[in-house]
């Protein structure tokens, strides 16, 4: 199989997991492509985008796996990422955020052959920590503080909490729901779908509420649009009392897991 053309693409970020992604000159296909120790990974969110749009998930559409470059090309999602709005747009695309959100949700778990839950995702973080990996600017500002085996150390106190809660209550996560990683359509303000899966799978779903009320704090304007959209994403989803603790808790692990 052929190598890809260059002169028919751009660079266009290293992505966190270190696989480097480009826009073909059309902007109508991505390619991803990966180190030899990325190959398993990223076959990984091919076969999660291929489960996605079995389900009707607004998603990229994979086009081709090329096994010998350990390159995926997949379908661009239309519109632009939500960490490009402003804040009063961010703030009138946020139900339809919520709405889509919700939607992955409510996909059925026991389908769902990928996981993202703890039992999974703490070895990891013991991993990533104990190779000194974890790169300090994915830390909150609190956390910045703490060296990483200090911060893994209160993760596994709380772990046995957190599992407890996540027992039965897991749903399908993104796994990285951040606004780079939600697409708006820029002219109705609406989410047309997400994009960079690979970490998608059954766990809590703080674990995208986290990530998402968090990354969208950079973007707000003022308090009261903080304040509106934390209320607007648990009120539309119906959960009654929702738990700072818990949100903290993947907050805080989520960084200890990439590298």
């Amino acid at each position: 199989m052929p190598e890809l053309d260059m002169r028919e693409w751009t660079n266009i970020r290293n992505g966190e997991s270190g696989d480097a992604v480009y826009r073909r000159n059309d902007a109508t296909v991505f390619a991803k492509i990966a180190g030899a120790d990325r190959k398993a990974a990223l076959e990984g969110e091919r076969d999660r985008l291929l489960w996605l749009e079995e389900r009707g998930v607004a998603c990229p559409r994979v086009i081709e796996w090329r096994d010998d470059e350990a390159c995926l090309l997949t379908s661009a999602v239309e519109g632009v990422p939500a960490s490009e709005l402003s804040g009063d747009d961010l703030w009138k695309a946020w139900p339809s955020i919520v709405e889509a959100l919700g939607t992955l949700h409510r996909l059925d778990t026991r389908t769902c052959p990928f996981d993202r839950g703890l039992a999974t995702m703490l070895p990891n973080a013991r991993d990533v920590v104990a190779r000194d990996a974890v790169n300090p600017d994915f830390l909150s500002v609190a956390d910045r503080a703490f060296d990483a085996k200090t911060l893994l150390a209160l993760v596994e106190t709380e772990a046995p909490l957190r599992l407890s809660e996540e027992a039965g209550h897991e749903v399908v996560c993104h796994g990285d729901a951040t606004m780079p990683n939600v697409m708006i359509d820029p002219v109705g303000l609406d989410c047309t779908g997400f994009v960079d899966l690979g970490r998608m799978g059954t766990a809590d779903p703080y674990v995208d509420f986290s990530l998402m009320l968090a990354n969208a704090g950079e973007i707000w304007v003022s308090e009261s649009q903080a304040r509106n959209a934390f209320d607007r994403l648990f009120g539309d989803l119906g959960i009654d009392r929702p738990d700072r603790d818990r949100l903290a808790f993947y907050l805080r692990l989520d960084p200890l897991t990439w590298g």
